[in-house]
């Protein structure tokens, strides 16, 4: 693992804050280009950008602190000075982005749903970066296991899982999803608001599984609080998504069960045709 990049004499540069800002300005520069497609305003999509982030850090900051009492108590030093006290809760920044965005874009009077659909993929892709560089600084890690894909970490006793490194793959893959998702809703095969519905299911999805194989978490009734919460947000987002999309998934089984009686039909009509030519 590599937690230092460059350590110069003057200053150290840190993998993971190098990934970081690598996150923001490839998510920002996706966004951007997204952006591009529609008829709004740049200031209007940096502005919102710059206050979710603002309102994601302010309440993943307090999630981490109010599942960390113990170790903070009620001092707020403790709370702002973070690099004495590191710890930011992933579910309450991005609760806190999208409440600001949300916020931001209502006042603004601009399509909620729409804009969702072109920060999603941005949103995935720094995600994505933000996990590669907390798998190569050596900042999360998975539990023991005997697994093919395993490293074994200093001071630590036997191989480990690669969390981080799974994730940051993942979200990956679901920064093209969601990019294909978006083309789609501006094809109208989606509606829009699909991307949102997408990223809290798929997200929640992802953390339910591999959570179980991290040890550095929060435990709360015996298990990990993002666990408990992530089963939560998935049994949620599915019931939300079949209600809401109900009359959408209805017409698209309609359609698709009239195509599959139509070539049924002429699958039937060429046989009929090819037995009249034998006849004959």
């Amino acid at each position: 693992m590599l937690p230092i990049l460059l350590d110069l004499p003057v200053i150290k540069i840190y993998t993971n804050g190098v990934f970081l800002v690598l996150a923001f300005f490839w998510g920002s520069f996706l966004l951007w280009k997204n952006f591009l497609l529609t008829s709004r305003k740049e200031e209007e999509i940096f502005d919102g950008l710059f206050i979710s982030i603002s309102g994601g850090l302010l309440l993943g900051r307090v999630f981490h602190v109010a599942l960390n009492f113990e170790d903070f108590g009620f001092s707020i030093f403790k709370f702002i000075l973070i690099n004495g006290y590191p710890g930011i809760s992933i579910y309450g920044f991005l609760i806190g982005a999208f409440v600001s965005m949300w916020l931001y874009f209502n006042m603004r009077n601009i399509d909620i749903r729409e804009t969702f659909d072109y920060v999603i993929p941005a949103a995935f892709l720094a995600l994505g970066l933000g996990k590669l560089g907390s798998f190569l600084s050596g900042s999360e890690i998975g539990g023991r296991t005997n697994f093919v894909l395993s490293l074994e970490y200093p001071g630590l006793e036997g191989s480990r899982h690669l969390t981080s490194l799974y994730e940051g793959i993942i979200f990956l893959i679901a920064c093209f999803l969601s990019y294909k998702l978006l083309f789609a809703v501006r094809r109208d095969k989606f509606l829009k608001g699909s991307n949102f519905f997408f990223f809290w299911w798929f997200f929640s999805l992802i953390f339910l599984i591999i959570d179980p194989l991290k040890t550095d978490k929060t435990i709360l009734f015996g298990f990990g609080f993002n666990f408990l919460l992530s089963a939560v947000l998935l049994l949620t987002f599915t019931l939300i998504f079949i209600y809401h999309f109900r009359s959408f998934i209805f017409e698209r089984l309609k359609l698709l069960k009239f195509k599959q009686l139509k070539n049924g039909k002429k699958v039937f009509k060429n046989i009929h045709k090819k037995e009249k030519r034998k006849s004959s």
